[in-house]
C-alpha cells in the first residue's frame, strides 16, 4: 500500500485514539510490526494558537518514520493554517484528517462524523488541507463514517469528493455516528466505496480484533489496508500477528500471562520515561485491564493495579499473579469501548437543512484544551 510517497507494509495502520496512541504507545506498537502510526487527534486550532499542550501532544520518536498525526477541525482556514504550520516547521510527514469522531462534543459542533453532510464545507477543507500540504510533498489522508444516521449517510459522496480534492488514501469506520462503537461494523460498505474511489488507497476500519479479521475484511471488500484501533488496545503484539498474516507466515503463539506482564512493565518504562514517573504510571492504569483481559488474576490484585502509584508497586503485584498462565480464549474477540447506540446524534441547530451550506457554525472549533 502506498500513501503519497510512502509505501506501508504490512498495510495497516494505527487508528489515532485521544489518550491512548501517544508516542509511547506507538514505540510498543512498532516494536511488534511495521505500518503506519498515527499520534493522538490534535485541534486545528489549538495548534494555530500555540496551546502547549498541543505541542507537547506531537511528540515522535527518532525512529518514526513516517511521523503520522490526525487534525480535527470545522473551519477550512484554521485548517489551512495549521496544515501550513506542519510544512514550515517540519512538524509531521504525513496528515490525517478526522471525519469520523462519533462523540457528541465534536459533532454538535459540526465536526467529525457530522462534517461530511456538508459537502462543499467538506470540500473546502479537504482541498485547502491538500493545498497547502503540496509543497512539502505531505501526504493528506482522511477516515470518515458512513454517515450520520441511517437516513443521513455521506460516505459515498464524501469519497469521491476526498479523492477529486487529491487526497492520499481515504479511510472508512464501517458504522455511522449514531451507532458510535456499538453493533457490528458493515465491511459492505468499505466494499462499496472501494468500488466508488479508484485512484487512491481505501482503507478498511472496524471491527478488526485479529490478524484474520484483517485478512477478511480485505478479502471480502477489496480494501488496499486495514485501521486497527480498539482490537490493540492491552495488546500491541496484534501488530506482530498482522505482519506475520499479509507475509504469508505462521501466526505467532499467543502469549502468556508472563509475556504479557512483561509487556505492561515495558510500556510503564515508556511513559515515564516521555511522561515523568508520576504522571506516567498513572497513565499506565487505563491500560492495565485490557492487558489482563481474560486472565484470572483475582479481584483484590485488579483492584490494587488500578491504583498503582510506581513501577515498584506493578513488580510487586505482578508477583503475586500466576505468570506461567496461557493466553485464554475468553480474551479474544472485541476490546475496549462498545456501548450502546446514540438514541440521536448531537448536531448544531439547524444543521441538516441544506447539505449545501458551506458556513462555519459558530463555536465550531474545539478551544485549546480540547473541550
Amino acid at each position: 500500500m502506498t500513501i503519497g510517497r510512502y509505501e506501508v507494509w504490512p498495510p495497516v495502520e494505527l487508528a489515532p485514539m485521544a489518550g491512548i496512541t501517544n508516542r509511547s504507545f506507538r514505540k510498543l506498537c512498532r516494536e511488534f510490526g511495521a505500518g503506519l502510526y498515527v499520534c493522538e487527534m490534535i485541534t486545528t486550532r489549538a495548534l494555530v494558537e500555540g496551546d502547549p499542550k498541543t505541542r507537547e501532544m506531537i511528540r515522535f520518536g527518532p525512529e518514526e518514520s513516517p511521523r503520522s498525526l490526525q487534525f480535527y477541525g470545522v473551519d477550512p482556514a484554521t485548517v489551512e493554517r495549521a496544515v501550513q504550520l506542519v510544512v514550515d516547521e517540519d512538524l509531521a510527514d504525513h496528515i490525517d484528517l478526522n471525519f469520523g469522531c462519533p462523540v457528541p462534543k465534536v459533532t454538535k459542533r459540526g465536526g467529525g462524523a457530522a462534517l461530511p453532510y456538508k459537502r462543499r464545507l467538506f470540500e473546502q477543507i479537504v482541498s485547502r488541507a491538500v493545498r497547502a500540504a503540496a509543497p512539502a510533498n505531505i501526504p493528506v489522508t482522511v477516515k470518515m463514517r458512513i454517515g450520520i444516521d441511517p437516513d443521513h449517510i455521506t460516505y459515498l459522496d464524501a469519497g469521491r469528493i476526498a479523492e477529486a480534492a487529491g487526497v492520499a488514501a481515504v479511510a472508512l469506520h464501517g458504522r455511522t455516528a449514531m451507532q458510535h462503537y456499538s453493533g457490528t461494523a458493515d465491511w459492505s460498505a468499505i466494499a462499496r466505496l472501494k468500488e466508488a474511489v479508484t485512484t487512491v488507497p481505501v482503507l478498511g476500519n472496524g471491527d478488526i480484533f485479529s490478524a484474520q479479521d484483517a485478512l477478511d475484511m480485505m478479502a471480502g471488500t477489496g480494501c488496499d489496508g486495514v485501521v486497527v484501533g480498539r482490537g490493540c488496545q492491552g495488546r500491541p503484539w496484534l501488530f506482530a500477528d498482522l505482519a506475520a498474516a499479509f507475509d504469508g507466515r505462521a501466526e505467532p503463539e499467543p502469549p502468556t500471562l508472563r509475556e504479557v506482564a512483561k509487556m505492561l512493565r515495558r510500556h510503564a518504562e515508556l511513559l515515564i520515561e516521555e511522561m515523568g514517573a508520576d504522571r506516567g504510571i498513572r497513565d499506565l492504569r487505563k491500560h492495565i485491564s485490557w492487558y489482563l483481559k481474560g486472565f484470572p488474576v483475582g479481584s483484590l490484585v485488579r483492584l490494587d493495579l488500578g491504583m498503582v502509584s510506581s513501577l515498584q508497586d506493578l513488580d510487586d503485584l505482578i508477583r503475586l499473579m500466576d505468570l506461567n498462565q496461557r493466553f485464554p480464549a475468553g480474551a479474544e474477540g472485541p476490546r475496549g469501548r462498545q456501548g450502546s447506540p446514540q438514541h440521536r446524534v448531537h448536531l448544531p441547530h439547524g444543521w441538516l437543512d441544506d447539505p449545501e451550506d458551506d458556513l462555519v457554525p459558530v463555536g465550531a472549533e474545539l478551544d485549546s484544551s480540547g473541550g
